[in-house]
Protein backbone atom coordinates (compact mmCIF):
# COMPACT_ATOMS: atom_id res chain seq x y z
CA UNK A 1 0.00 0.00 0.00
CA UNK A 2 2.81 2.42 0.88
CA UNK A 3 4.45 1.54 -2.19
CA UNK A 4 1.51 2.56 -4.01
CA UNK A 5 1.09 6.07 -2.14
CA UNK A 6 4.88 6.72 -3.25
CA UNK A 7 4.57 5.87 -6.94
CA UNK A 8 1.30 7.98 -6.93
CA UNK A 9 3.30 10.50 -5.16
CA UNK A 10 6.10 10.48 -7.62
CA UNK A 11 4.00 10.02 -10.34
CA UNK A 12 1.78 13.62 -9.62
CA UNK A 13 5.86 15.28 -9.22
CA UNK A 14 6.50 14.13 -12.65
CA UNK A 15 3.07 15.09 -14.49
CA UNK A 16 3.49 18.53 -12.57
CA UNK A 17 6.93 19.26 -13.76
CA UNK A 18 6.38 18.38 -17.11
CA UNK A 19 3.55 20.50 -17.04
CA UNK A 20 5.49 23.67 -15.78
CA UNK A 21 8.03 23.00 -18.12
CA UNK A 22 8.47 25.78 -21.47
CA UNK A 23 9.20 22.87 -24.08
CA UNK A 24 6.69 20.65 -25.71
CA UNK A 25 6.53 17.05 -24.62
CA UNK A 26 5.67 14.05 -26.67
CA UNK A 27 6.21 10.44 -25.60
CA UNK A 28 4.61 6.89 -27.19
CA UNK A 29 4.74 3.77 -26.58
CA UNK A 30 6.13 0.72 -28.87
CA UNK A 31 3.00 0.65 -30.30
CA UNK A 32 3.11 4.34 -31.29
CA UNK A 33 0.55 5.20 -28.74
CA UNK A 34 0.95 8.01 -27.19
CA UNK A 35 1.49 7.72 -23.71
CA UNK A 36 2.67 11.48 -22.44
CA UNK A 37 1.54 14.40 -23.65
CA UNK A 38 2.02 17.66 -21.83
CA UNK A 39 0.25 21.06 -21.41
CA UNK A 40 2.93 22.96 -23.28
CA UNK A 41 2.75 20.27 -26.51
CA UNK A 42 -1.15 20.34 -26.14
CA UNK A 43 -0.94 24.27 -26.31
CA UNK A 44 1.56 23.89 -29.47
CA UNK A 45 -1.01 21.90 -31.39
CA UNK A 46 -3.72 23.43 -30.48
CA UNK A 47 -5.06 20.32 -29.08
CA UNK A 48 -6.58 18.67 -26.35
CA UNK A 49 -4.81 15.87 -23.86
CA UNK A 50 -8.09 13.62 -24.28
CA UNK A 51 -7.83 13.72 -28.52
CA UNK A 52 -4.23 12.90 -28.34
CA UNK A 53 -3.69 10.25 -25.55
CA UNK A 54 -3.71 6.97 -26.14
CA UNK A 55 -4.37 6.78 -29.87
CA UNK A 56 -1.66 6.31 -33.00
CA UNK A 57 0.07 9.47 -34.18
CA UNK A 58 -1.49 9.25 -37.76
CA UNK A 59 -4.93 8.95 -36.17
CA UNK A 60 -4.27 12.65 -34.70
CA UNK A 61 -1.97 14.43 -37.30
CA UNK A 62 -1.58 15.07 -40.88
CA UNK A 63 2.07 15.05 -42.26
CA UNK A 64 2.94 16.51 -45.49
CA UNK A 65 3.36 14.10 -49.05
CA UNK A 66 7.33 12.44 -48.42
CA UNK A 67 7.59 12.95 -44.93
CA UNK A 68 7.01 11.04 -41.90
CA UNK A 69 6.84 11.80 -38.34
CA UNK A 70 11.02 12.48 -36.73
CA UNK A 71 8.87 11.10 -33.45
CA UNK A 72 7.65 7.80 -35.67
CA UNK A 73 10.75 7.54 -37.74
CA UNK A 74 12.65 7.35 -33.77
CA UNK A 75 10.45 4.38 -32.54
CA UNK A 76 10.77 2.41 -36.23
CA UNK A 77 13.84 2.89 -37.40
CA UNK A 78 16.06 4.03 -33.85
CA UNK A 79 16.69 7.71 -35.65
CA UNK A 80 18.14 10.61 -33.36
CA UNK A 81 16.89 13.61 -35.06
CA UNK A 82 17.90 17.16 -33.13
CA UNK A 83 16.96 20.40 -33.71
CA UNK A 84 15.11 19.79 -36.91
CA UNK A 85 12.52 21.86 -38.17
CA UNK A 86 8.85 20.18 -39.18
CA UNK A 87 5.69 20.84 -40.09
CA UNK A 88 2.61 19.31 -40.06
CA UNK A 89 -1.21 19.67 -39.18
CA UNK A 90 -2.90 18.95 -36.38
CA UNK A 91 -6.97 16.88 -36.58
CA UNK A 92 -8.35 20.54 -37.55
CA UNK A 93 -5.86 21.38 -40.21
CA UNK A 94 -4.24 23.89 -38.70
CA UNK A 95 -0.58 24.23 -39.80
CA UNK A 96 1.89 24.07 -36.97
CA UNK A 97 5.76 23.98 -37.86
CA UNK A 98 8.42 23.67 -34.51
CA UNK A 99 11.59 22.37 -34.02
CA UNK A 100 11.98 18.90 -32.30
CA UNK A 101 14.34 17.16 -31.03
CA UNK A 102 13.19 12.78 -31.25
CA UNK A 103 15.42 9.84 -30.04
CA UNK A 104 14.37 6.36 -29.43
CA UNK A 105 13.79 5.42 -25.75
CA UNK A 106 15.34 1.89 -25.14
CA UNK A 107 15.54 -0.79 -21.96
CA UNK A 108 18.23 -2.37 -20.42
CA UNK A 109 18.90 -4.54 -23.37
CA UNK A 110 18.67 -1.91 -25.82
CA UNK A 111 15.34 -2.68 -27.22
CA UNK A 112 13.27 0.24 -28.84
CA UNK A 113 10.09 0.42 -25.97
CA UNK A 114 8.96 4.15 -27.19
CA UNK A 115 10.34 7.30 -28.33
CA UNK A 116 10.11 11.02 -27.34
CA UNK A 117 10.37 14.30 -28.74
CA UNK A 118 11.16 17.69 -27.13
CA UNK A 119 9.55 20.81 -29.13
CA UNK A 120 9.66 24.48 -29.57
CA UNK A 121 7.12 25.89 -31.51
CA UNK A 122 8.11 28.53 -34.26
CA UNK A 123 4.68 28.55 -36.35
CA UNK A 124 4.56 32.43 -35.94
CA UNK A 125 7.51 32.88 -36.42
CA UNK A 126 7.38 30.83 -39.32
CA UNK A 127 4.17 33.05 -40.70
CA UNK A 128 6.70 36.08 -39.82
CA UNK A 129 9.01 34.74 -42.66
CA UNK A 130 6.65 33.99 -45.01
CA UNK A 131 5.58 37.40 -44.70
CA UNK A 132 8.22 39.36 -45.70
CA UNK A 133 10.20 35.99 -47.45
CA UNK A 134 9.85 35.09 -51.40
CA UNK A 135 11.49 31.28 -51.56
CA UNK A 136 11.20 29.53 -54.59
CA UNK A 137 8.89 31.81 -56.32
CA UNK A 138 10.61 33.40 -58.68
CA UNK A 139 8.18 34.34 -61.17
CA UNK A 140 10.23 36.94 -63.44
CA UNK A 141 12.88 36.57 -66.37
CA UNK A 142 14.33 38.90 -68.25
CA UNK A 143 11.82 38.37 -70.79
CA UNK A 144 9.15 40.03 -68.72
CA UNK A 145 11.44 42.94 -68.21
CA UNK A 146 9.47 45.90 -70.30
CA UNK A 147 11.72 48.60 -71.61
CA UNK A 148 13.15 49.70 -75.31
CA UNK A 149 15.33 52.94 -74.05
CA UNK A 150 18.76 52.52 -74.70
CA UNK A 151 19.47 53.60 -71.18
CA UNK A 152 17.26 50.84 -69.26
CA UNK A 153 18.00 48.31 -72.03
CA UNK A 154 22.17 49.17 -71.19
CA UNK A 155 20.94 47.68 -67.74
CA UNK A 156 19.35 45.01 -68.53
CA UNK A 157 22.86 44.02 -70.68
CA UNK A 158 24.66 44.45 -68.06
CA UNK A 159 22.26 42.74 -65.51
CA UNK A 160 22.28 39.33 -67.73
CA UNK A 161 26.13 39.82 -68.11
CA UNK A 162 26.54 39.55 -64.00
CA UNK A 163 24.21 36.42 -64.11
CA UNK A 164 27.13 34.50 -65.62
CA UNK A 165 29.24 34.55 -61.92
CA UNK A 166 28.13 34.70 -58.25
CA UNK A 167 29.82 38.53 -57.37
CA UNK A 168 27.47 40.30 -55.27
CA UNK A 169 25.35 43.10 -57.13
CA UNK A 170 23.48 46.57 -55.50
CA UNK A 171 20.76 47.39 -57.35
CA UNK A 172 19.99 51.30 -57.35
CA UNK A 173 16.88 52.90 -57.94
CA UNK A 174 13.84 54.74 -56.54
CA UNK A 175 10.63 52.86 -55.35
CA UNK A 176 8.91 50.96 -57.62
CA UNK A 177 11.03 50.88 -60.25
CA UNK A 178 11.54 46.80 -60.21
CA UNK A 179 13.98 46.40 -58.22
CA UNK A 180 13.22 43.03 -57.26
CA UNK A 181 11.74 42.18 -61.17
CA UNK A 182 16.19 42.53 -61.73
CA UNK A 183 16.97 40.29 -58.81
CA UNK A 184 15.02 37.68 -59.53
CA UNK A 185 15.89 37.40 -63.22
CA UNK A 186 19.27 37.58 -62.12
CA UNK A 187 19.34 34.57 -60.38
CA UNK A 188 16.93 33.02 -62.61
CA UNK A 189 19.63 33.02 -65.08
CA UNK A 190 22.28 32.19 -63.16
CA UNK A 191 23.90 28.70 -62.35
CA UNK A 192 21.80 29.18 -58.96
CA UNK A 193 18.56 28.95 -60.37
CA UNK A 194 18.03 25.57 -58.86
CA UNK A 195 18.78 26.73 -55.82
CA UNK A 196 16.50 28.68 -53.45
CA UNK A 197 15.79 32.57 -53.86
CA UNK A 198 14.98 34.29 -50.69
CA UNK A 199 14.27 37.99 -50.34
CA UNK A 200 13.78 40.18 -47.08
CA UNK A 201 13.05 43.70 -46.41
CA UNK A 202 15.37 45.19 -44.25
CA UNK A 203 12.82 47.67 -43.07
CA UNK A 204 9.93 45.47 -42.68
CA UNK A 205 11.28 44.52 -39.38
CA UNK A 206 13.03 45.63 -36.02
CA UNK A 207 16.72 45.20 -35.38
CA UNK A 208 16.06 42.97 -32.52
CA UNK A 209 14.26 40.59 -34.89
CA UNK A 210 15.85 40.81 -38.00
CA UNK A 211 19.74 40.17 -36.69
CA UNK A 212 18.07 36.27 -35.34
CA UNK A 213 16.05 36.05 -39.30
CA UNK A 214 19.15 36.73 -40.83
CA UNK A 215 22.32 34.82 -39.18
CA UNK A 216 20.29 32.41 -37.14
CA UNK A 217 19.75 31.77 -32.94
CA UNK A 218 21.21 29.89 -30.66
CA UNK A 219 19.26 28.03 -27.95
CA UNK A 220 19.06 30.20 -24.81
CA UNK A 221 20.61 33.31 -26.48
CA UNK A 222 18.22 35.36 -24.68
CA UNK A 223 14.49 34.81 -23.08
CA UNK A 224 12.69 32.33 -25.84
CA UNK A 225 15.70 32.17 -28.40
CA UNK A 226 15.58 28.18 -30.01
CA UNK A 227 17.92 26.88 -32.47
CA UNK A 228 17.00 28.43 -35.67
CA UNK A 229 18.97 28.33 -38.93
CA UNK A 230 18.93 32.25 -40.56
CA UNK A 231 18.17 33.15 -44.08
CA UNK A 232 22.20 32.78 -44.99
CA UNK A 233 21.88 29.37 -43.96
CA UNK A 234 18.80 28.64 -45.95
CA UNK A 235 19.97 30.78 -48.93
CA UNK A 236 23.18 28.09 -49.07
CA UNK A 237 23.93 27.89 -52.42
CA UNK A 238 21.54 29.91 -53.65
CA UNK A 239 20.36 33.81 -53.53
CA UNK A 240 19.69 35.86 -50.66
CA UNK A 241 18.24 39.63 -51.66
CA UNK A 242 18.33 42.13 -49.08
CA UNK A 243 15.57 44.90 -50.29
CA UNK A 244 16.65 48.95 -48.72
CA UNK A 245 19.89 47.33 -47.17
CA UNK A 246 20.38 51.17 -46.00
CA UNK A 247 17.75 50.55 -43.36
CA UNK A 248 20.02 47.93 -41.50
CA UNK A 249 21.83 49.59 -38.36
CA UNK A 250 25.81 49.94 -38.28
CA UNK A 251 26.13 47.00 -36.11
CA UNK A 252 23.83 44.79 -38.72
CA UNK A 253 25.91 46.31 -41.47
CA UNK A 254 29.45 45.04 -40.15
CA UNK A 255 28.23 41.61 -39.09
CA UNK A 256 26.99 41.41 -42.98
CA UNK A 257 30.26 42.36 -44.14
CA UNK A 258 32.19 39.78 -41.58
CA UNK A 259 29.73 37.31 -43.56
CA UNK A 260 30.72 38.91 -47.27
CA UNK A 261 34.14 38.85 -46.43
CA UNK A 262 34.90 35.48 -44.72
CA UNK A 263 31.91 33.40 -46.12
CA UNK A 264 30.96 32.32 -42.77
CA UNK A 265 28.36 32.82 -40.45
CA UNK A 266 26.97 32.71 -36.82
CA UNK A 267 24.06 32.67 -35.38
CA UNK A 268 23.33 34.88 -32.29
CA UNK A 269 24.56 33.84 -29.28
CA UNK A 270 27.04 31.23 -30.70
CA UNK A 271 30.24 30.32 -31.03
CA UNK A 272 30.95 28.45 -33.94
CA UNK A 273 31.08 29.70 -37.32
CA UNK A 274 29.18 28.26 -40.21
CA UNK A 275 30.01 27.95 -43.76
CA UNK A 276 27.63 29.34 -46.55
CA UNK A 277 28.06 29.99 -50.29
CA UNK A 278 25.50 32.22 -51.33
CA UNK A 279 25.15 35.37 -53.60
CA UNK A 280 24.31 38.48 -52.45
CA UNK A 281 21.78 41.38 -54.18
CA UNK A 282 20.97 44.02 -52.50
CA UNK A 283 18.85 46.96 -52.93
CA UNK A 284 19.16 50.74 -51.99
CA UNK A 285 16.37 53.01 -53.19
CA UNK A 286 18.33 56.47 -52.75
CA UNK A 287 22.31 57.37 -54.05
CA UNK A 288 24.04 55.55 -51.98
CA UNK A 289 26.78 57.82 -51.98
CA UNK A 290 24.10 60.08 -49.92
CA UNK A 291 23.28 57.34 -47.63
CA UNK A 292 27.35 57.09 -46.81
CA UNK A 293 27.77 60.96 -46.28
CA UNK A 294 24.81 60.77 -43.90
CA UNK A 295 25.81 57.60 -41.95
CA UNK A 296 22.60 55.06 -43.16
CA UNK A 297 25.59 53.07 -45.28
CA UNK A 298 28.85 52.10 -43.95
CA UNK A 299 31.46 52.81 -47.43
CA UNK A 300 33.14 49.40 -46.87
CA UNK A 301 29.89 47.71 -46.89
CA UNK A 302 28.88 49.58 -50.21
CA UNK A 303 32.51 48.85 -51.95
CA UNK A 304 31.81 44.91 -51.12
CA UNK A 305 28.28 44.84 -52.70
CA UNK A 306 28.74 47.34 -55.39
CA UNK A 307 31.25 44.68 -57.55
CA UNK A 308 28.57 44.94 -60.28
CA UNK A 309 26.09 48.56 -59.40
CA UNK A 310 23.39 48.31 -61.46
CA UNK A 311 21.01 52.05 -61.77
CA UNK A 312 17.41 51.52 -62.99
CA UNK A 313 16.37 54.85 -64.64
CA UNK A 314 12.96 56.47 -63.02
CA UNK A 315 10.04 56.29 -65.40
CA UNK A 316 10.20 59.82 -65.75
CA UNK A 317 13.34 59.20 -67.59
CA UNK A 318 12.52 56.55 -69.87
CA UNK A 319 9.20 57.93 -70.52
CA UNK A 320 9.08 56.24 -74.18
CA UNK A 321 8.67 53.14 -72.77
CA UNK A 322 5.22 54.44 -71.25
CA UNK A 323 3.02 52.73 -74.14
CA UNK A 324 4.63 49.06 -74.18
CA UNK A 325 4.11 49.47 -70.36
CA UNK A 326 0.22 50.33 -70.17
CA UNK A 327 -0.09 47.27 -72.79
CA UNK A 328 1.52 44.76 -70.60
CA UNK A 329 -0.81 46.50 -67.41
CA UNK A 330 -3.74 46.06 -69.36
CA UNK A 331 -3.49 42.89 -71.01
CA UNK A 332 -2.50 41.42 -67.32
CA UNK A 333 -6.26 43.19 -65.63
CA UNK A 334 -8.26 41.90 -68.16
CA UNK A 335 -7.34 38.55 -67.44
CA UNK A 336 -7.56 39.00 -64.44
CA UNK A 337 -10.90 41.02 -64.28
CA UNK A 338 -12.54 39.73 -67.20
CA UNK A 339 -12.42 42.28 -69.71
CA UNK A 340 -11.43 43.24 -73.41
CA UNK A 341 -9.96 46.57 -73.34
CA UNK A 342 -7.80 47.32 -76.34
CA UNK A 343 -5.64 50.51 -75.55
CA UNK A 344 -5.66 53.93 -74.05
CA UNK A 345 -7.33 56.70 -75.56
CA UNK A 346 -4.66 59.68 -77.09
CA UNK A 347 -5.46 62.20 -74.24
CA UNK A 348 -4.61 60.05 -72.09
CA UNK A 349 -1.82 58.69 -73.66
CA UNK A 350 -0.60 62.68 -73.82
CA UNK A 351 -1.16 62.87 -69.66
CA UNK A 352 0.94 59.83 -68.86
CA UNK A 353 3.43 61.55 -71.14
CA UNK A 354 3.10 64.50 -69.12
CA UNK A 355 2.92 63.38 -65.64
CA UNK A 356 6.32 62.81 -63.70
CA UNK A 357 5.35 59.63 -62.06
CA UNK A 358 7.42 59.97 -58.35
CA UNK A 359 5.82 56.46 -58.24
CA UNK A 360 7.66 55.02 -61.04
CA UNK A 361 6.23 51.51 -62.60
CA UNK A 362 4.64 50.88 -59.74
CA UNK A 363 2.47 54.08 -59.59
CA UNK A 364 1.90 53.59 -63.17
CA UNK A 365 0.26 50.24 -62.81
CA UNK A 366 -2.00 50.98 -59.85
CA UNK A 367 -3.34 54.31 -62.15
CA UNK A 368 -4.15 51.67 -64.82
CA UNK A 369 -5.93 49.38 -63.16
CA UNK A 370 -7.87 51.91 -61.29
CA UNK A 371 -9.20 53.11 -64.15
CA UNK A 372 -9.81 49.53 -65.66
CA UNK A 373 -12.19 49.21 -62.41
CA UNK A 374 -14.10 52.33 -63.29
CA UNK A 375 -14.77 50.67 -66.96
CA UNK A 376 -17.48 48.85 -68.19
CA UNK A 377 -17.35 47.81 -71.81
CA UNK A 378 -15.25 50.42 -73.72
CA UNK A 379 -11.92 49.68 -75.62
CA UNK A 380 -10.35 52.50 -74.44
CA UNK A 381 -9.48 53.45 -70.81
CA UNK A 382 -9.87 57.65 -71.42
CA UNK A 383 -9.37 60.71 -68.86
CA UNK A 384 -12.32 60.17 -66.66
CA UNK A 385 -11.86 56.79 -66.01
CA UNK A 386 -8.55 57.46 -63.82
CA UNK A 387 -8.47 57.54 -60.66
CA UNK A 388 -10.05 61.32 -59.17
CA UNK A 389 -6.42 62.00 -57.22
CA UNK A 390 -4.22 61.14 -60.28
CA UNK A 391 -6.92 63.41 -62.70
CA UNK A 392 -6.37 66.42 -60.15
CA UNK A 393 -2.57 66.11 -60.26
CA UNK A 394 -2.46 66.28 -63.50
CA UNK A 395 -4.92 68.69 -64.17
CA UNK A 396 -3.31 71.36 -61.19
CA UNK A 397 0.34 71.07 -64.02
CA UNK A 398 -1.46 71.77 -66.50
CA UNK A 399 -2.74 74.81 -64.89
CA UNK A 400 0.40 75.89 -63.12
CA UNK A 401 3.01 75.42 -65.85
CA UNK A 402 3.96 74.73 -69.35
CA UNK A 403 5.70 70.78 -70.16
CA UNK A 404 8.94 70.20 -69.23
CA UNK A 405 11.61 69.69 -72.16
CA UNK A 406 12.52 66.13 -72.38
CA UNK A 407 16.16 66.76 -72.32
CA UNK A 408 18.57 69.36 -69.62
CA UNK A 409 19.27 72.24 -70.94
CA UNK A 410 23.27 72.43 -72.51
CA UNK A 411 23.39 75.82 -70.01
CA UNK A 412 22.47 76.11 -66.82
CA UNK A 413 21.71 79.20 -65.36
CA UNK A 414 21.11 79.23 -61.24
CA UNK A 415 19.88 83.10 -61.40
CA UNK A 416 17.48 82.09 -63.95
CA UNK A 417 14.75 80.09 -61.61
CA UNK A 418 11.46 79.83 -63.31
CA UNK A 419 9.84 78.65 -60.65
CA UNK A 420 9.17 75.32 -62.73
CA UNK A 421 11.61 72.86 -60.19
CA UNK A 422 11.33 71.69 -56.52
CA UNK A 423 15.24 72.10 -55.12
CA UNK A 424 16.06 67.87 -55.47
CA UNK A 425 15.71 68.46 -60.03
CA UNK A 426 17.39 72.02 -59.70
CA UNK A 427 20.21 70.55 -57.61
CA UNK A 428 20.39 67.73 -59.90
CA UNK A 429 20.15 69.68 -62.61
CA UNK A 430 23.30 71.90 -61.60
CA UNK A 431 24.87 68.31 -60.80
CA UNK A 432 24.39 66.77 -64.04
CA UNK A 433 25.89 70.65 -65.91
CA UNK A 434 28.52 70.63 -63.63
CA UNK A 435 30.03 67.22 -63.97
CA UNK A 436 29.41 67.12 -68.03
CA UNK A 437 31.76 70.51 -67.71
CA UNK A 438 34.36 68.57 -65.57
CA UNK A 439 34.90 65.75 -68.27
CA UNK A 440 34.95 68.03 -70.73
CA UNK A 441 37.84 69.93 -69.64
CA UNK A 442 39.57 66.47 -69.09
CA UNK A 443 38.55 65.20 -72.28
CA UNK A 444 36.38 62.62 -70.52
CA UNK A 445 39.06 61.37 -68.74
CA UNK A 446 37.23 59.75 -65.51
CA UNK A 447 40.14 59.62 -63.05
CA UNK A 448 41.37 63.40 -63.37
CA UNK A 449 37.98 64.62 -63.25
CA UNK A 450 37.26 62.35 -59.89
CA UNK A 451 40.48 63.80 -58.85
CA UNK A 452 38.82 67.74 -59.43
CA UNK A 453 35.01 66.90 -58.18
CA UNK A 454 37.16 65.55 -54.64
CA UNK A 455 35.28 62.40 -54.87
CA UNK A 456 35.92 58.84 -56.35
CA UNK A 457 36.21 57.09 -58.90
CA UNK A 458 33.88 55.10 -58.39
CA UNK A 459 31.28 57.94 -57.17
CA UNK A 460 32.00 59.50 -60.66
CA UNK A 461 30.72 56.61 -63.14
CA UNK A 462 27.31 55.95 -60.60
CA UNK A 463 26.64 60.06 -61.83
CA UNK A 464 27.19 59.49 -64.94
CA UNK A 465 25.49 56.54 -65.10
CA UNK A 466 22.55 58.47 -63.18
CA UNK A 467 22.62 60.85 -65.46
CA UNK A 468 22.62 59.27 -68.71
CA UNK A 469 26.09 60.35 -69.74
CA UNK A 470 28.27 58.74 -71.86
CA UNK A 471 31.70 57.39 -70.44
CA UNK A 472 34.86 58.06 -72.72
CA UNK A 473 37.53 55.60 -72.99
CA UNK A 474 40.94 56.98 -70.94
Amino acid sequence: MAEMMEEKRFRKIFEYILDEINEGVHVIDENGKSIIYNRKMAEIESMSRDVVLNKNIHEVFQFLENEESTLLSALQEGLVTKNVKQTYFNDKGKEITIVTNSFPITDGDGEIIGAMEIANDITKMEQILRGNILKGDTRFTFDEIIGQSPAFQEVIENAKRASRTSSSVLIIGETGTGKELFAQSIHNESSRAAEPFIAQNCAALPDTLIEGILFGTKRGAFTGAIERPGLFELANKGTLLLDEINSLSPHLQAKLLRVLQEKKVRRVGDTKDIDVDVRIIATINEDPIDAINENRMRKDLYYRLSVVALYIPPLRERKSDIPQLVQKFIHKYNRLFQMSVESMSEEVRRCFFDYEWLGNVRELEHVVEGAMNMMTDEPQITFSHLPYQFRRKSQWKEEQQAPQPNVMPVQFDAASDNGKMDLKSKMDEFEQYYVEKVLEKHKGNVSKAARELGISRQSLQYRIRKHGMRETEE
